[in-house]
C-alpha cells in the first residue's frame, strides 16, 4: 500500500501524471464545488475534479456520498431542486454551466443523462429514438434513419430490434429498454454521457452487454458513471473518484485506486471494511 492517508486529491501518482500528459484538456473541470439542498443538507463540499475526454470516469462511494448529486450538477438537472444553493464552478469546454447565458436545453443535449430505471417514451422504438431529433428540427427521413441505426449499433441493440422498430418500446426486455434509453441519448450526438447506476436492475447478461458497449462508446464519448458496485467500477473505469460524505477523498487512475489506494478510507471501502 502506497502512502496511505498522505495524498490529497490534488496530488498525483506517476501513473496519473503519465495518463494526464497523454490527455487533452478536461472536458469538464469541477472547481471547489459545494451543493446544499433546501433542507440544509450539504451534499457536496469543496469538490475539485477533472473529467478527461474519451474515458470512463466512475464516481463511487457509499450511500449519501454525493455521487448522484454531482452527476446531476454536471448538466444542471440539479435545477429541479429550486431552493438548493451551490458555489464553485463546473466548467464545460471552458464555460461555467451556471453562466446565466447558458442554454440549459442545449447543455442537456451535449451532456446527456441515462437513469437507473429505464423510461421509454410511449410509442414505438423508432418514435423513441427520433423524438428528440424531430423536436430539434431534423425531419429528413434519410438523416433520421442514419441516426437511428448508428445509435442502436452504438448501444449494442441494433441486431435485436432492427425488425421491431415500429413496435411499442414497452415490449422490450429490461436490458433492452436500458440500452434503448442509451441509444436515445446517443441519437442526439452528445459530447458527454452521464450514467446513474444504469445496470442496477439488470440481469448479469444484460449488465455485461451494457458494460461491453461502454468500452466501445468511450472511443467517441466522455462517460461519467455512478456504478452499481465497487466490482463494476473496477471493471469499467479508466479513472475513479471516491466520494464520502460529500467530499472527494481520492481520484486517480482506476488501477491505482483499486489496487493501491493512497487514502486509508479508500482502501477500507474498496476492501469491504465499510459501506
Amino acid at each position: 500500500m502506497v502512502g496511505r492517508g498522505g495524498m490529497s486529491p490534488e496530488q498525483k501518482s506517476p501513473d496519473q501524471e503519465s495518463s494526464d500528459r497523454k490527455s487533452a484538456e478536461p472536458t469538464i473541470a469541477i472547481r471547489e464545488l459545494c451543493f446544499t439542498y433546501a433542507d440544509g443538507t450539504q451534499a457536496l463540499s469543496q469538490v475539485s475534479l477533472d473529467i478527461l475526454p474519451r474515458q470512463v470516469t466512475v464516481l463511487f462511494g457509499p450511500a449519501r456520498a454525493g455521487k448522484s448529486t454531482l452527476l446531476r450538477v454536471l448538466n444542471r438537472l440539479s435545477d429541479l431542486h429550486p431552493r438548493a444553493t451551490h458555489s464553485g464552478q463546473v466548467l464545460f469546454q471552458g464555460r461555467d454551466v451556471y453562466d446565466r447565458e447558458v442554454d440549459v436545453t442545449e447543455l442537456r443535449r451535449k451532456i446527456s443523462m441515462v437513469f437507473a430505471i429505464p423510461s421509454p417514451l410511449p410509442g414505438t422504438v423508432w418514435e423513441n429514438l427520433t423524438y428528440g431529433l424531430r423536436m430539434g428540427g431534423i425531419v429528413d427521413r434519410g438523416t433520421l434513419e442514419k441516426r437511428v441505426e448508428r445509435s442502436l449499433r452504438q448501444a449494442a441493440l441494433w441486431d435485436e430490434v432492427k425488425d421491431r422498430l415500429h413496435r411499442s418500446a414497452f415490449t422490450l426486455s429490461g436490458g433492452q429498454k436500458q440500452r434503448l434509453c442509451l441509444a436515445r441519448s446517443l441519437a442526439l450526438e452528445p459530447d458527454v454521457i452521464l450514467l446513474d447506476n444504469p445496470t442496477s436492475g439488470l440481469d448479469p447478461l444484460s449488465t455485461a452487454t451494457v458494460e461491453e458497449s461502454l468500452g466501445e462508446l468511450k472511443k467517441d464519448y466522455t462517460i461519467v458513471m455512478v456504478p452499481h458496485s465497487v466490482q463494476q467500477a473496477a471493471r469499467i473505469a479508466d479513472r475513479a473518484a471516491f466520494l464520502l460524505d460529500g467530499k472527494l477523498i481520492e481520484v486517480n487512475t482506476a488501477s491505482h485506486v483499486f489496487t493501491a489506494p493512497s487514502n486509508s478510507k479508500t482502501e477500507d471501502y474498496v476492501t469491504g471494511r465499510f459501506g
